[in-house]
């Protein structure tokens, strides 16, 4: 019998292609990045085959490029995931994502005694790897949270 591989996601001629997401982390991507705002064409991909993590998740967005924030934002997400900059269907830069030291305006303290809940302040958490997990410390309320206790975005 032979074997036939298919492409799962269509190529694209000039945009982003973020590779090698953890399985059921792109969704969270794609709000983090408000992609739902784009007029771009945006291809998603589940639970895609990978060789290295078994599973994995895909994001391909034509004629955009990330900006330098956006990448290191992303590997909150997804820290070994890796940012393809496509021009005439041909990989020009390829990126891994690196954790940042501190995020910024994208997420929301669960502590409902944080001070960002009542004043006009934007989130500022502090990041960290520890056993290959994201820790998170808010910098008002130095509470210190893993990704799975967040609760949502800032917009």
């Amino acid at each position: 019998m032979l074997a036939i591989e298919t492409l799962s996601v269509a190529a694209i001629e000039k945009g982003t292609v973020i590779d090698h997401i953890p399985a059921g982390s792109a969704l969270s991507i794609f709000d983090l990045l408000q992609l739902r705002k784009f007029s771009h064409c945006i291809s998603i991909g589940l639970n895609l085959p990978s060789q290295k993590k078994g599973r994995k998740d895909l994001i391909k967005i034509e004629n955009h490029f990330l900006q330098p924030k956006e990448v290191h934002d992303i590997a909150i997400f997804a820290p070994q995931a890796t940012i393809n900059i496509i021009l005439n269907f041909e990989v020009i830069t390829k990126m891994t994502a690196t954790l940042p030291d501190a995020v910024e305006k994208i997420l929301i303290c669960p502590n409902q005694h944080c001070i960002t809940h009542v004043e006009p302040v934007f989130t500022i958490f502090f990041v960290e790897e520890f056993k290959r997990k994201v820790q998170l410390s808010c910098k008002y309320c130095e509470r210190e949270f893993t990704l799975d206790e967040l609760v949502g975005y800032s917009s």
